[in-house]
């Protein structure tokens, strides 16, 4: 059972960034493809990013070139670069493994002025 803990959230204005971790316990961590998704207010969960356990990298059309998505294995660790943050951006953002395991807490993310 892998446990994830998100972290790295908070309020930024339009325009800023914000670098999202995400820790997972267990030693099988490097051999899973590695997710962001998020949740905005009345809305469905959304696919974000996903990170191959080559490295191999793909992103939602509405991100794309903004966010990047990597991981450090020897830390059991994935990460979320967001830059050139927009309002809709705002939502609370979680990790998982694929195929989808138990959920984390999140970590919320608003970006408004």
């Amino acid at each position: 059972q892998v446990q994830l803990v998100e972290s790295g959230g908070g309020l930024v204005q339009p325009g800023g960034s914000l670098r999202l971790s995400c820790e997972a316990s267990g030693s099988m961590f490097t051999i899973y493809a590695m997710v962001w998704y998020r949740q905005a207010p009345g809305k469905q969960r959304e696919l974000v990013a996903t990170i191959t356990n080559g490295g191999s990298t793909n992103y939602a059309d509405s991100v794309k070139g903004r966010f990047t998505i990597s991981r450090d294995n020897a830390k059991n660790t994935v990460f979320l670069q967001m830059n050139s943050l927009k309002p809709e951006d705002t939502a609370v953002y979680y990790c998982n493994k694929m195929p989808l395991g138990s959920w984390g807490q999140g970590t919320q993310v608003t970006v408004s002025s």
